[in-house]
């Protein structure tokens, strides 16, 4: 079996609060952001809400331990009759990378968007981010919109 054959994405659980917290932790060091213990909570229990329509998540497993995760907002769209995804955040853990985890998050997300009738699913990255953008270019379409904000 390959290592991607071995790695397993799943609906964000109640379960997996302890080992989402700590990749979303090492997500918001590389990205320089900070949060008060009760956003952790607020935003957690949104996305492992399956009754909640406005945020969903997924998380990665390989060799027993959470490695990668994955957090989305479905939201209206003025160009679109449906919904779009837009997916907030992705991580993988470094001891993790090139194992094709982020490729599988994202499929799940893709998937998630066609079974869900959502019109689209994108996302934003830091220009500098070169290792993420590799895959981004094989999965996804560069765009040429620049992100401004108050």
């Amino acid at each position: 079996m390959s290592s991607s054959e071995a790695i397993t994405v799943h609906p964000l659980t109640p379960m997996d609060r302890a080992g989402w917290e700590i990749l979303w932790r090492d997500y918001l060091d590389f990205y320089q952001s900070e949060f008060e213990p009760a956003q952790f909570d607020y935003t957690f229990q949104r996305l492992s809400q399956p009754d909640y329509a406005g945020m969903f998540g997924y998380v990665a497993e390989y060799q027993g331990k959470l490695v990668g995760l994955v957090n989305c907002i479905n939201h209206d769209h003025g160009w679109y009759m449906q919904q779009v995804v837009y997916l907030q955040d992705l991580y993988v853990d470094e001891s993790a990378r090139k194992l094709g985890v982020g490729q599988k998050l994202i499929e799940a997300v893709y998937a998630y968007a066609d079974q869900n009738d959502k019109a689209n699913v994108y996302w934003t990255t830091k220009t500098s981010n070169h290792t993420a953008r590799k895959l981004y270019d094989r999965v996804g379409v560069l765009t040429d919109f620049i992100k401004y904000q108050r």
